[in-house]
């Protein structure tokens, strides 16, 4: 895996050599992980002329930052009093660059003012989201983590499915769901779970409450893990208790053909809108479009 960390790292790299910087600070939690393997809080990641290195406060350096860290890299734990921004600085004083391209959509201006106070001559320029640009196709290691995130989530609504549902709070529930995922290897959930039961099961944006599942319930979860860094989302809809009625397996049905003419509309190169508007005829044709949601799908 480090070899991954190290070929974004080197492809960022000639980026900034062809915009005439000799190097690069990284800020945003979600771009160092990217190109360290870990990013503990208040870090940042130094790409200069020499070693690059991760900079971070003593008080999140660990066991679990390093165990993730790509060991090519360098790590530099500072004082607690320590600002690794302005540490990172320094360590380009007794370089040859003359030049440092910064995350300006994420560093602060008390950072960048501390920057220009150590290192008066460094001559600071915009990164802009280069690092985004990188990470929006993904690589082999990352749809792993996906898929990965995605397998928890599965797994621990299997496993809670398997219990007695029935007299259960959707509060509960939804507690559960994300005991199970932390159990399971997730670092936490990717997003707050929802869970929704009889009339709340249709209602987009529910917030579990304290209404107890019944028998014939239409039950609605919206869970996702976090793993490393990479989020998944499933959306699942069960009967609880009983065969589903006339009228639920009407809806499933007409549910699933939306999404089975969104998924075949979902190919290389084709427009979101086209997509969106691929899964929303067969519900607008059913009188549904008044209820639907305004996007489809997440990106």
């Amino acid at each position: 895996m480090s070899d991954v960390f190290a070929v974004r790292r080197d492809r960022l790299r000639d980026r900034c050599s062809a915009a005439g910087n000799a190097a690069a600070l990284i800020s945003r939690p979600a771009n160092v992980r990217y190109l360290a393997g870990a990013a503990p809080p208040g870090a940042v990641l130094l790409l200069g002329p020499g070693e690059d290195t991760l900079l971070c406060p003593r008080t999140h350096a660990g066991e679990n930052v390093e165990a993730r860290l790509d060991d090519q890299l360098g790590l530099t734990v500072l004082s607690t009093v320590g600002d690794p921004v302005v540490a990172a600085a320094s360590v380009l004083i007794p370089s040859a660059a003359t030049s440092l391209a910064v995350e300006e959509h994420h560093l602060t201006v008390a950072a960048h003012r501390a920057i220009g106070s150590v290192a008066p001559r460094l001559r600071l320029t915009d990164l802009g989201c280069a690092v985004e640009q990188l990470r929006i196709v993904k690589d082999e290691g990352e749809i792993a983590c996906l898929r990965i995130a995605a397998e928890i989530a599965d797994q621990a609504l299997g496993e809670l499915l398997e219990s007695i549902l029935v007299g259960r709070t959707e509060r509960h529930l939804a507690l559960e769901l994300e005991r199970r995922l932390v159990d399971h290897g997730a670092d936490g959930p990717a997003f707050p779970t929802t869970v929704a039961t009889g009339p709340n099961s249709g209602r987009g944006g529910h917030h579990p409450s304290d209404r107890r599942v019944e028998e014939g319930d239409f039950l609605s979860v919206g869970l996702g893990a976090d793993y490393r860094g990479y989020r998944c989302l499933i959306g699942r809809t069960f009967v609880i208790g009983t065969s589903p009625a006339d009228w639920q397996i009407e809806l499933y049905e007409l549910v699933f053909s939306a999404q089975r003419a969104g998924r075949e509309a979902l190919v290389p190169s084709a427009g979101y809108r086209d997509v969106d508007r691929a899964t929303r005829q067969p519900l607008e044709a059913a009188g549904h479009g008044e209820r639907l949601a305004p996007r489809t799908g997440h990106g």
